[in-house]
């Protein structure tokens, strides 16, 4: 947890206001307030009891509003938990292989499970989560008992199985069972650098997720450097896209944490090595190249608070054929992120026009996402919101 998530809102404002270098003159100018009034609201004398107008002082601060509301409201209701999540729980909270109680089920071929895995991935990568979960359970008792049957070839399946499994609770924002599939998927994969490194992004994201910043850049930063090749001009795409994309989750981190200096550090050392790899591959599930790096600082930026740079780099970003083709997951994640940013711009009407774009590409990114619905949430509530976005905010039940 941010340690500015434990303070009252009024607290946030004067912190926010102060990373801003605001007076409390300036602040109360541009909200039409009197500096009585921002004085007694950052004291908690004053109570802000109205979201439109926490809204407006996050728009000042240039800061996303749900900083400010953290845990003092809470977030817009999910439409339920995806159907079989408790399933795979389930199946993370097993130990019958190590206690030596496991039923006398054959263990799959190797190389259908690869196939398996590689279903699960695909499936992922478009978005499909109702159907990985309900695909999830199965996969993982089968990828664990062809470990225990055979550690050598089951490893990197098993590592794949809890990857995937990672990836798809943090996009459900079961953040808790997300931190037990990667760290199982840490554990599996330790003594061979390269699966530490592909297990490691999951590890991050759900790092991230939890709202733990500085261990995640920390963690990131290692297994980028430790399975970096020792010499760039002759290093395998594979790896290179694996160590790029574990300094851009160290980027994101440290963003979270407001280290602007170590975000346009770590961005650029990650964009020199997607500029090795180039466009359109999808290296261990990474997707990474320039045109993933120039996205992830658009959503970098938008943690920051520097939203106007955020939205040059949504705009130049998304006219490249690299666009294109990123997984349907990836670029509809990233339209959440910059209808974040139109949002913090006062451009409702085309944050609305994004989110319809990201649940035309992937429903279930903003159907079934907690944060995704949140901005949609937001959406709705603007007087200027487009006819189009209403459709969809109806069928989240946000209207």
């Amino acid at each position: 947890m941010d340690s500015t998530e434990l303070l009252p809102i009024g607290r946030r404002v004067a912190y926010w206001r102060g990373r801003r270098r605001l007076s409390q003159q300036v602040l109360a100018d541009r909200l039409g307030k009197s500096k009585s009034w921002v004085d007694k609201v950052e004291r908690g004398v004053r109570s802000l009891d109205r979201v439109s107008t926490i809204e407006e002082i996050a728009t000042v601060l240039r800061i996303d509003v749900a900083v400010l509301l953290s845990r003092s409201v809470p977030p817009a209701e999910a439409t339920g938990r995806v159907a079989g999540v408790e399933l795979v729980g389930a199946a993370l909270s097993a130990y019958e292989i190590a206690l030596g109680r496991s039923a006398r089920v054959p263990v799959p071929p190797v190389d259908r499970l690869v196939e398996s895995v590689r279903h699960a991935w695909t499936s992922f990568q478009h978005a499909r989560y109702p159907q990985v979960v309900t695909f999830l359970p199965g996969l993982l008792a089968a990828a664990q008992r062809a470990h225990a049957d055979d550690p050598v070839s089951g490893r990197g399946p098993l590592v794949e199985a809890y990857r995937v499994t990672a990836a798809v609770l943090v996009k459900l924002g079961e953040v808790d069972l997300a931190w037990v599939a990667a760290d199982r998927a840490m554990n599996v994969a330790s003594g061979d650098p390269v699966l530490v490194a592909a297990a490691a992004v999951q590890l991050g994201q759900v790092l991230r997720a939890a709202g733990r910043s500085r261990p995640a850049q920390v963690a990131m930063r290692a297994a980028a450097y430790r399975v970096a090749p020792p010499d760039l001009d002759d290093g395998a795409p594979p790896e290179v896209s694996l160590c790029g994309t574990l300094l851009v989750q160290a980027a994101l981190a440290a963003a979270g944490q407001g280290d602007g200096r170590a975000v346009a550090e770590l961005i650029d050392e990650a964009a020199d090595l997607a500029a090795r790899v180039g466009d359109g591959q999808d290296h261990h599930r990474t997707g990474f190249g320039p045109t993933a790096v120039d996205l992830a600082r658009t959503t970098a930026a938008v943690e920051l608070g520097q939203v106007d740079e955020a939205v040059a780099w949504h705009e130049k970003t998304t006219t490249r054929d690299g666009w294109r083709w990123l997984a349907a997951e990836h670029r509809a994640a990233h339209l959440v992120d910059a209808a974040r940013a139109y949002l913090l711009v006062g451009d409702p009407a085309t944050a609305g026009r994004l989110l319809v774009d990201a649940d035309r590409v992937a429903p279930a990114e903003v159907r079934h996402r907690p944060s995704a619905r949140a901005v949609v949430a937001r959406v709705a509530r603007d007087p200027h919101v487009p006819a189009m976005v209403l459709p969809l905010v109806t069928a989240l039940g946000l209207s």
